[in-house]
């Protein structure tokens, strides 16, 4: 029988790997410089570390059926929790994470962060939490099968105030930025063992199929919960519910 503690010890182990992970990912896109109409680059993974570290210890318990990945931080969620889709309602009470962050170096007038405090709500975030929450009823219960991270860790906003995206980045620019969170992403999934990555959205299942080519890691998508997604605004979670199942991924049963 293994000694009292141990399990314990492995998972705090993994998330301490993970946060190794994007520690060393953060060092290595802090050199990079983005060209209008990028204006400013907001890095959750630095001065969001603390929730980002709590998330960890609360989320990566141990090897995973299914990594969802989503592409980058929007503004009103990971920008200001330090968690993937982070709309802050749920990420502090419902799963229980709360810490301080610093600021970004340079920050939108339009995009402070605010942090936990922060009254906006992340659509996106809502919907996958929300959905996450309704389904599986306990953070635990969904963690003990499933793992949500993004791609690209960075949030860019242009003089305008408006996102822009990593895949509207030009070729130069994503070439670097690629090729980091690339490796990042092939480690994590070295880590979390998942049989499956579910892209949230085409661009980070595709970014996924790229770098597990040739893997036994399977790479699928599901629809995007943006409110810019016309089909999302319909019925995101049943259209989801349904690309989940024929993934093979088996849901709880509704509460």
């Amino acid at each position: 029988m293994p000694p009292e503690g141990k399990p314990e010890a492995a998972a705090e182990g993994l998330a301490a790997a993970l946060l190794a992970v994007s520690d060393r990912l953060a060092r290595e896109l802090e050199p990079l410089r983005f060209a209008a109409p990028v204006a400013f680059v907001y890095n959750p993974l630095i001065y969001g570390r603390a929730p980002w570290a709590l998330y960890l210890e609360v989320s990566a318990r141990g090897p995973k059926e299914a990594l969802f990945l989503g592409m980058n931080p929007g503004p009103f969620g990971m920008a200001q929790t330090g968690v993937p889709f982070g709309e802050v309602a749920l990420v502090r009470d419902w799963m229980g994470v709360e810490a301080p962050l610093d600021k970004p170096p340079r920050e939108h007038p339009a995009r402070p962060v605010e942090g936990f405090g922060c009254a906006r709500s992340e659509v996106s975030g809502a919907r996958l939490w929300g959905w996450v929450r309704e389904r599986w009823g306990s953070p635990g219960a969904f963690f003990a099968r499933f793992w949500v991270a993004n791609y690209c860790p960075l949030l860019f906003v242009e003089a305008s105030g408006r996102n822009r995206t990593p895949d509207k980045l030009p070729a130069a620019e994503r070439e670097s930025l690629f090729a980091a969170c690339d490796r990042a992403l092939a480690e994590t999934v070295k880590l979390l063992s998942p049989r499956l990555v579910v892209g949230v959205g085409g661009f980070a299942a595709a970014r996924a199929r790229e770098v597990l080519a040739g893997s036994s890691v399977a790479v699928g998508s599901i629809l995007h919960p943006s409110p810019a997604s016309p089909a999302a605004n319909r019925d995101w979670a049943g259209t989801v519910e349904r690309q989940i199942e024929e993934l093979g991924i088996e849901l709880p049963a509704k509460p």
